[in-house]
């Protein structure tokens, strides 16, 4: 059977969620992963690669501890496998020397570079668009098209975010920093934050309810909550009060995160973990990501949901993420600096 093992919060921040976790034994023809996704997110994956190769995938999710839990196991790590979602934690498992590299490996090639660490120690499976939803009602088509656009006065009062140290704000941040250099980019953060209609606060389905209120007219946020509020009777009318918004489509395209995977340091499993790694990465698990979780593949060439295809295609922005994560610490302290949460 498929270990699935949901871990509360406890306490303080530096105690690991992983805290009281039976471990996980090694054995063949089975791959032990770590996962900040969600298991109705991955399993299903699991679920058919286990039936093709007859490898069996435990899975452990936990909000937070990963890299705790894996520093502390060391060489003993039943871990195979991380899965997380965003640049900054796959760089920081990364950084703390816990993962190993796959270079050379076929399905690296089917991964582009941009979505994949120049050494190999971690891969993207799905990209997510930083796109931005703007109110039906009370903006004009055309009348905001790029990141840049959210720093102009005539949106005093009128745009929702996430905290800007969320994850997925540090990663647009530093896309800026990148692109600009990071004068231009606190310039460009401070008339952001000149424009909130109120102090950042909640994950980006809230930033669409408020518009849906009448709170704010914009909210930046990744395209794929679009789709999951569009399941969900209750958020269906959020969805349905916005218009969905790619910006930068005249220059260098829309920032792009991803939810990615990479080898642990001393994965017991190895061989195994290479197959999970390459059945993900295949047109087959590609498909499956893009119809069951709404998210674009890293892939080219896999076709896309119908709502994907409702809106049309766009241009990605083709930085590297490894750019982005070299930029992250940076575009924290740019919003220390200009008191954005405040």
């Amino acid at each position: 059977m498929k270990i699935k093992v949901r871990l509360p919060f406890i306490g303080a921040a530096m105690v690991s969620a992983f805290v009281g976790l039976t471990p996980l034994f090694a054995s063949a023809g089975e791959v032990n992963v770590y996962s900040y996704r969600k298991p109705k997110l991955i399993d299903p994956m699991f679920e058919v690669f286990t039936e093709q190769t007859g490898i069996k995938v435990n899975s452990v999710f936990a909000k937070k501890g990963m890299l705790e839990r894996l520093e502390s196991e060391g060489a003993n790590s039943p871990a195979d496998l991380v899965f997380t979602v965003d640049i900054g934690r796959l760089s920081d498992i990364k950084n703390a020397g816990l993962t190993q590299s796959v270079n050379g490996k076929r399905f690296a090639d089917d991964i582009p570079e941009n979505f994949r660490d120049p050494e190999g120690h971690w891969f993207g499976l799905t990209t997510r668009a930083r796109i931005i939803a703007a109110s039906k009602d009370r903006v004009k088509p055309d009348e905001i098209l790029s990141y840049e656009d959210l720093a102009d006065p005539m949106w005093k009062g009128r745009i929702c975010t996430r905290s800007g140290k969320h994850p997925y704000m540090t990663a647009l941040i530093a896309s800026m920093i990148a692109q600009h250099g990071e004068p231009a980019a606190k310039e460009w953060l401070m008339g952001v934050k000149s424009n909130l209609a109120r102090k950042p606060q909640g994950n980006d389905r809230a930033q669409v309810k408020a518009i849906s209120e009448g709170v704010c007219d914009l909210a930046v946020i990744n395209h794929y909550y679009m789709a999951k509020m569009l399941k969900d009777p209750e958020q269906v009318p959020w969805a349905e009060s916005v218009n969905v918004i790619f910006p930068n489509q005249a220059d260098r395209g829309t920032h792009m995160n991803v939810s990615g995977m990479a080898l642990t340091k001393h994965a017991p499993n190895k061989d195994d973990a290479l197959k999970l790694m390459a059945f993900l990465a295949s047109d087959q698990g590609q498909e499956m990501y893009v119809q069951k979780n709404g998210e674009y593949p890293v892939k080219a060439g896999i076709p896309w949901s119908d709502l994907q295809n409702s809106w049309g295609p766009f241009k990605e922005d083709s930085l590297g993420l490894s750019v982005i994560a070299d930029n992250r610490a940076a575009a924290v302290r740019l919003a220390d600096e200009v008191g954005y949460n405040d």
